[in-house]
């Protein structure tokens, strides 16, 4: 009973840094990275289309993306979407291609996407502390239950800070990763 509390503990808070990673590669750096259009979305035939259902995007050069629509109507759709995304890409459209050139980044965008990252992880880090939280709560009705020991509910609390302590660790050595990545010119 305790180690599936654990066990489940410590998959909910990987899914927690597998978010955060995810969260990471939307946060552009001065580099081309098909990661960036992931959040795109695309009014295709009336319906709401993820960008990378309608397209094949490829990394041209480092600063250059491209997308390959499969249907040659949708080009201005996926080329109006990128415009309208907050990403501040302005794409070219050359017949069937679309080329995304990534803009180098100021100080000021460099500054504002740290923060973004800084809220990232800051969310991770929360979500981490709530899981430990619920760990922690279905502990203590274990005890209240008396399925286990005073002595084993200390040892579990004990196990599950370790786990937490483990996993806040690592979002914050991404973090910090991530602001290298982005104060690197």
């Amino acid at each position: 009973m305790i180690n599936e509390i654990k066990s489940e503990a410590e998959v909910r808070m990987k899914k927690s840094l597998e978010s955060l990673a995810h969260a990471f590669n939307r946060i552009r750096t001065g580099r081309a990275h098909p990661s960036i259009l992931e959040g795109i979305v695309v009014n295709y035939y009336g319906a709401d289309t993820p960008l990378q259902q309608l397209a094949n995007i490829n990394v041209e050069d480092s600063r250059t993306l491209s997308i390959t629509p499969w249907e040659k109507g949708v080009v201005q759709a996926i080329e109006k979407a990128i415009m309208m995304s907050d990403l501040g890409l302005n794409p070219n459209t050359a017949g069937t291609v679309i080329r995304i050139p990534m803009p180098a980044l100021t100080e000021e965008t460099r500054k504002n996407f740290i923060k973004h990252a800084k809220s990232e992880a800051e969310t991770a880090r929360v979500s981490i502390r709530n899981i430990r939280r619920d760990a922690n709560g279905q502990l203590k009705d274990l005890l209240k239950e008396k399925s286990i020991s005073e002595d084993d509910e200390r040892r579990a609390q004990e196990d599950v800070q370790k786990l937490t302590d483990k996993y806040i660790a690592e979002a914050d050595k991404a973090f910090a990763a991530k602001e290298r990545d982005l104060m690197e010119i």
